[in-house]
């Protein structure tokens, strides 16, 4: 077993039959989709899921998980969720696959957001992996230098020759600050930029991270 997997199957534990999930994107979170199909198959575990990204959707749909919309629920109860980078305050850098908006959205609707890492995604301080920032297309160059001047190296994310797109069409641009010495004033500030829809910090929204390690232990960490 991977560490992803192990980290992801060890998150599934704190869910229970019956609960609503919010379903996250990425390499990680796709093993938690994975565990709770089987829970579905195998236990006949009555579970609710709204998912991130088109990708979960679909995987969590051919595993039998009943995919809900906002209107029929209230609330969710447990978020399972990656993450690129986490901090010892529990904030995280998301957005690696793409989701950072959605995955946002499904989060701060969560009363709980366990995220799942292997080891490599624990830092000190936030910053080596780029900061994905969703901006929209119209005047996206303009969004693009107001994000340079806080004082990143600023990247439009491609796929092959075409800008890369998220699943609600906006662009995203990967800002590398390579530290970030104070991540809320950073969110505060990238977000105040006209153009910007979101940006990938997660801040006071997670609650519990579970980090797999490569002996094959998990340790659990709480907010």
């Amino acid at each position: 077993m991977n560490v992803k997997q192990l980290a992801a199957e060890k998150a599934v534990t704190f869910l229970d039959n019956g609960m609503t999930v919010g379903l996250g994107t990425g390499s990680t979170a796709y093993w938690a989709i994975e565990k709770i199909g089987e829970k579905v198959k195998n236990e006949g575990w009555k579970i609710r899921a709204i998912a991130t990204s088109i990708r979960s959707e679909e995987q969590a749909l051919g595993l039998g998980i009943p995919i809900v919309n906002f209107s029929s629920v209230h609330t969710i109860d447990v978020t399972i969720d990656g993450a690129d980078e986490v901090d010892g305050c529990l904030q995280l850098i998301k957005g690696g696959g793409g989701a950072l908006l959605r995955e946002k959205i499904v989060a701060t609707n969560s009363r709980q957001m366990i995220v799942v890492a292997d080891e490599s995604k624990w830092v000190r301080n936030l910053g080596k992996f780029p900061l994905p920032v969703e901006v929209i297309h119209f005047g996206w160059e303009w969004t693009f230098e107001k994000l340079q001047l806080l004082g990143c190296r600023a990247i439009r994310r491609m796929n092959g020759t075409e800008p890369y797109l998220t699943d609600n069409g906006n662009f995203i641009v990967d800002c590398a600050f390579e530290e970030i010495s104070d991540a809320p004033q950073l969110h505060a500030a990238v977000n105040a930029i006209t153009g910007v829809v979101d940006n990938g910090l997660f801040i006071q929204i997670a609650t519990k991270l579970v980090l797999g390690f490569n002996d094959g232990t998990t340790r659990i960490l709480g907010r």
